[in-house]
């Protein structure tokens, strides 16, 4: 199980801007009625729209996670996947992981890992299969950069089955992990070189933000998810901590792309509970863009079988 940060008080402590662009305000209230009389209400809270979930993982061990202590196993993805009004997923395998498990009733999907060692043909096979409907490279783990020659041809598999490509970026959970391989300015060069490919930055690169939020905005087919920005048990923390740590990096990322079809919804579960994580990201976001970042995005980028675009909306 993989993630970038290695407690919950460990994140980016970087002085954002645009704060009060979004910070714990709704944005314009558009059609909050219908919104309320359409949505679902779990212990008083309002779900008005479902979500998607761009980064989770399913390689399920059953034993609790040591940060979360959340319980890595499909009854309990599919209960907070409930808790949350979740319909659809992005799981990104394990390094090593081969067997996958069946969550199609759940609409996730699934990334192909990109370890040490990859086998071209059986990578190709399983896009080709669509065992796989994305590829996934761990970047600091696998101590190669993005641009490495060694990978120009799964650039090429992903372009030939328009499969989207996800990095992971920034902090690492492992000491042997080595950070120079996992920073977001390595991804410009290959979003340069593949146009016709998408990218997504996991994690928002963190802790370089303000870079990862620059090479977003640059190309017009890199995209950027939020998870994990905070791991373990976020009940915890106080508002101040919250709003630091997740909602000021989000909403700087958001004013400085200004255009909310590049910023999806991601939590890497099981290093936090689903449900909560969603409730703080949501304060960084307008209402209005809501749909976008939480639902649509995903389906644009991973093109989820069974989903459909819930609207459009232009910052």
């Amino acid at each position: 199980m993989l993630a970038p940060m290695k407690k919950t008080y460990f994140a980016s402590g970087i002085t954002l801007l645009f704060v009060a662009l979004c910070l714990g305000c709704a944005g314009p209230a558009k059609n909050l009625e219908q919104e309320e009389s359409s949505g679902t209400r779990r212990n008083g809270e309002l779900f008005p729209f479902p979500i998607i979930d761009a980064h989770i993982h399913t390689d399920f061990d059953g034993a609790p996670e040591k940060t979360s202590q959340i319980v890595h196993s499909k009854e309990q993805l599919i209960k907070e996947f409930k808790a949350a009004n979740i319909v659809g997923g992005i799981s990104h395998e394990s390094r090593h992981g081969e067997k996958l498990s069946d969550l199609s009733k759940q609409g996730v999907i699934h990334c192909a890992a990109i370890t040490d060692k990859v086998n071209i043909k059986k990578l190709e096979l399983g896009i080709k299969q669509k065992k796989y409907r994305c590829i996934k490279f761990y970047l600091g783990y696998v101590h190669r950069y993005a641009y490495d020659k060694k990978y120009e041809p799964i650039y090429q598999i992903a372009q030939k089955y328009d499969v989207p490509v996800v990095f992971h970026t920034g902090d690492t959970y492992s000491e042997k992990a080595k950070l120079k391989y996992a920073h977001p300015l390595t991804i410009d060069e290959v979003a340069v070189d593949h146009p016709k490919v998408k990218f997504v930055i996991a994690h928002l690169g963190n802790p370089w933000i303000r870079t990862a939020a620059e090479v977003a905005y640059k190309n017009p087919n890199v995209y950027l998810d939020g998870s994990a920005l905070l791991i373990g048990d976020i009940s915890k923390l106080d508002d101040a901590d919250l709003k630091k740590y997740i909602v000021e990096p989000v909403s700087y990322i958001f004013g400085y792309i200004e255009d909310p079809t590049k910023i999806l919804f991601g939590t890497d579960w099981p290093l936090v509970d689903i449900r909560a994580y969603a409730e703080v990201f949501k304060k960084a976001i307008p209402r209005k863009y809501w749909v976008d970042v939480f639902h649509d995005n995903a389906i644009r980028v991973f093109k989820i079988p069974g989903l459909s675009l819930k609207g459009d909306s232009k910052l």
